[in-house]
């Protein structure tokens, strides 16, 4: 591994500045983009619609034409885009700290995958028992995490052994979900768009679907900051401390599972997110997850956002899926990472 490189909480503390104080403001920062992302997304598309009448508008709804671009298509695009780049965001983030892996990502360990096949298993032999494709995304993603975990144990937990055992795993997930897709080729035209990972037609349904999942897994990754902190310090030290590291992973994986999987099951296998997100947080905010559960949290919601928001007005009247977008963005810093960290 390389020499640790200080992130910049520990820079502004060498200048005089309270790193509490620093972490605050730039909670405070992460906030304003998320919020100005949202309302960026809302405001702008074919019909573009300023932010004071999407302020109005929201406030005051009536039954214009564009109320209803706004209360219909866009507000709840917006919302699943924000959940799933929350959800996202916080699962790569735990993931980190239980693999004690900083190349950890639901995508890339394979995670994604399991829940990835488990949805499209659902979508193209069961399109009936559409309802069940979260709960049964969250049981493919644990059955992934499961697997991953006993694969890549061998004495302890090593980083390396992590990412090669999910990228096993994920190589032979995906080679299902080929499978699937090519013996029921009638079957794929959602299942394609799925694939890659979008936000197009997304309505108020998916918002039901995945705000619940958002909030109990918000809330859960808040309460066990204090478990994430000690896991980065070493089993040794965990385990001195009074805690039973097994069970916690165990826990902890839970969690990142139920996350990725609700995002996986309303935006499909969009990738990159879970990795480069608590990565920005962290250079910015430090490892303390006290205060990198928030601070990615609202980071994921912005860059999603203004992502999507991109996707759709950069090449209008084309639509790109925002999972292309992330995956221009996400390979060149997965490479920065490998560099720095290798």
């Amino acid at each position: 591994m390389a020499d640790k490189l200080p992130d910049a909480s520990e820079r502004a503390e060498r200048y005089g500045i309270d790193r509490r104080v620093w972490r605050v403001a730039m909670l405070i920062l992460f906030t304003v983009l998320a919020v100005t992302g949202c309302l960026m997304s809302i405001a702008l598309g074919a019909a573009d619609i300023s932010v004071s009448q999407v302020v109005e508008i929201l406030l005051h709804p009536k039954a214009s034409p564009q109320d209803q671009i706004i209360w219909n298509i866009r507000l709840p695009r917006t919302i699943v885009g924000a959940m799933v780049g929350l959800n996202l965001s916080l699962s790569g983030a735990i993931l980190q700290a239980v693999m004690r892996n900083p190349l950890a990502d639901p995508h890339i360990i394979g995670i994604s995958s399991g829940a990835g096949i488990a949805g499209i298993t659902i979508m193209i032999l069961f399109p009936a028992l559409e309802y069940l494709i979260t709960p049964v995304a969250f049981i493919g993603a644990m059955l992934a995490a499961i697997a991953i975990y006993i694969l890549a144990w061998k004495n302890g937990i090593k980083p390396v052994r992590i990412i090669l055992a999910g990228v096993a795993v994920s190589a032979f997930l995906s080679a299902g979900i080929s499978g699937l897709l090519v013996f029921y080729s009638d079957r794929v035209n959602g299942a394609l768009m799925w694939m890659v990972g979008g936000l197009a037609a997304r309505s108020w349904p998916h918002v039901t679907i995945i705000v619940p999942y958002a909030l109990i897994g918000l809330v859960l990754a808040i309460v066990s900051a204090h478990y994430l902190n000690i896991l980065q310090l070493g089993d040794e030290m965990a385990k001195g401390l009074g805690v039973n590291v097994e069970v916690t992973r165990i826990a902890l994986t839970a969690i990142a599972a139920l996350l990725a999987a609700s995002a996986v099951s309303v935006a499909g296998l969009l990738g990159f997110v879970g990795l480069v997100i608590p990565h920005v947080a962290r250079l910015i905010l430090g490892s303390d997850y006290r205060f990198l559960i928030p601070g990615a949290a609202l980071l994921g919601i912005a860059i999603i956002t203004f992502s999507d928001t991109f996707a759709r007005v950069a090449f209008a009247p084309i639509e790109l899926p925002v999972g292309i977008i992330m995956a221009f963005i996400g390979a060149p810093f997965f490479l920065f990472l490998l560099r720095r960290e290798l």
